[in-house]
């Protein structure tokens, strides 16, 4: 029978319809042309890019290795770092200048792979630049929160095949976020105590919902998924920030992450997807009642009218059928 449940976050209701449950196979593939000419993220294409602003570099000896990783500002910004916000209001409406920052992480000099594909360390040099750049981000006091998100295949919105990220500073806070931070703020005043660490334990109670478990993280279906196969990663320490995640967290999560991706990609056989990082919002005082999470979302579906008109989701694949199924494969 199909249900309606609701995410114990945001409040949100999904409707799971497992009248329409469809098997991994049976969602439709996308694949992805690597050979698409001119790649201005491959080495020799530098000039093709901003100056970077953070590389690493081969550790070879004579330092002649090239680079292994580059962030640059992006060429096409969304939102741009010089000026003033320039807040203003016109009757009931405000509005202000596009400030922020907009930045591309290159993850591998190679073209030919997946961000999931690298080895675990470079993985996790991904996961350290991620955490360098918020921290320099955050010095600047006109941005309020971070977003780091990745778009794989163009399904997702990747204009380039190329693996990269990118990270977006904003002077206010997404609503999103600041819908997962009311939540979880609730739910602290009512309970005193953290709402993804309770969904942590109970997770790890009923191990239905799991994909993936180290001793630092859990990966696991969400209660209710807006999509088939949504996948989250939670630090099983509280933490309310990316930004304060620790060194050998780090490397715990480039295993864990890096084998959960994989697993999505063998069931799916290379699904377009999202992953973002969502953090608590600068200043914002969240240190006891928010947790930062990973959401990696895979786009099998499409988003229609009934959809963007009354805020529901509907996923044909229950949560724990994903999971169990994730959870058998080899990672």
């Amino acid at each position: 029978m199909t249900e309606l449940r609701k995410d114990p976050i945001v409040g949100r209701w999904v409707i799971i319809s497992k009248e329409r449950g469809r098997r991994p196979h049976e969602f439709p593939q996308e694949k992805v042309d690597r050979h698409e000419g001119f790649c201005p993220l491959c080495p020799g294409s530098e000039r093709m890019t901003p100056p970077e602003i953070l590389v690493y570099q081969k550790d070879q000896p004579g330092g002649e290795g090239g680079w292994t990783l580059r962030v640059v500002p992006n060429k096409f910004p969304a939102l741009r770092i010089e000026g003033d916000l320039g807040k203003a209001g016109e009757g009931i409406y405000d509005k202000m200048n596009g400030i922020g920052a907009h930045e591309v992480v290159i993850e591998t000099e190679r073209h030919d792979v997946d961000f999931f594909d690298l080895p675990e360390e470079r993985v996790a040099d991904v996961l350290r630049a991620y955490r360098e750049r918020t921290l320099d981000l955050k010095k600047d006091q006109r941005f309020k929160s971070v977003i780091i998100f990745k778009n794989h295949g163009s399904a997702a919105g990747a204009s380039l095949t190329h693996s990269h990220s990118q990270l977006i500073a904003l002077p206010v806070v997404p609503k999103v976020v600041m819908e997962e931070m009311t939540g979880c703020r609730d739910h602290f005043r009512f309970r005193d105590r953290c709402l993804f660490c309770d969904i942590v334990l109970q997770e790890m109670e009923q191990k239905v919902r799991i994909v993936e478990e180290s001793g630092e993280f859990l990966a696991y279906a969400p209660y209710a998924p807006r999509f088939p196969f949504e996948t989250w990663i939670v630090p099983k320490r509280h933490q309310c920030a990316y930004e304060m995640i620790e060194e050998e967290q780090i490397r715990a999560l480039s295993a864990i992450f890096r084998r959960t991706l994989r697993k999505l990609n063998l069931a799916l056989e290379d699904p377009p997807f999202n992953y973002i990082v969502h953090s608590a919002a600068f200043q914002a005082g969240a240190s006891e009642f928010f947790h930062w999470h990973i959401e990696i979302m895979p786009r099998l579906t499409k988003v229609a009218g009934f959809e963007r008109g009354s805020g529901f989701y509907i996923n044909p694949t229950p949560p724990e059928e994903a999971a169990k199924f994730l959870r058998e494969l080899p990672g």
